[in-house]
């Protein structure tokens, strides 16, 4: 491809040879998920809460007839809990043919990260779990932790977190 090509794609807002994430923000950190995985983002609306589910799993949503478990990414990653704000939202994901909806506290933008500005994640040793971190993406002077949501959201075993999430009790 020549430059002038890649200029153009790049003006239109197709990558050429990286990829582009969605960006989020929990606190001061920003984060991304790959927007091929992302169906839709809307704003925050109250959950049912299940019984007996991880602190993390905020509750269930009825999205268009399917029920959609919802995470609570700040309880996730054991940061604290804040109030809710208009921009808090709730960005709804596949994850291995599966629904489910992020609570993060505000969207930021859709980037293109090229490969040569991904790094693999931190090697912290054992005192870190970072296998839910595709790697850290380079945009202008900010990092962005690029979430791998198969790795997050379903435990080592491969088992979707939801699962404990009993669907008759949402309806």
């Amino acid at each position: 491809m020549d430059k002038e090509t890649k200029d153009l794609n790049q003006q239109a807002g197709l990558s050429t040879d990286g990829s582009q994430f969605l960006t989020f923000s929990l606190g001061d950190e920003l984060y991304g998920v790959d927007i091929l995985r992302v169906q839709e983002i809307k704003g925050y609306t109250a959950v049912t809460k299940i019984p007996n589910t991880p602190s993390h799993i905020k509750g269930v949503l009825n999205l268009r007839g399917t029920i959609v478990p919802i995470v609570e990414l700040r309880t996730k990653f054991g940061m604290p809990t804040i109030d809710y704000t208009t921009f808090t939202v709730i960005i709804v994901v596949v994850v291995q043919d599966k629904v489910m909806g992020l609570v993060v506290d505000a969207v930021s933008d859709v980037l293109d990260i090229e490969k040569k500005d991904i790094q693999s994640a931190p090697d912290f040793g054992n005192q870190v779990d970072v296998t839910f971190l595709n790697g850290v993406g380079k945009s202008g002077d900010k990092l962005i932790s690029l979430l791998d949501i198969d790795r997050l959201l379903l435990d080592s075993a491969g088992k979707d977190l939801s699962k404990d999430v009993p669907v008759a009790a949402a309806a």
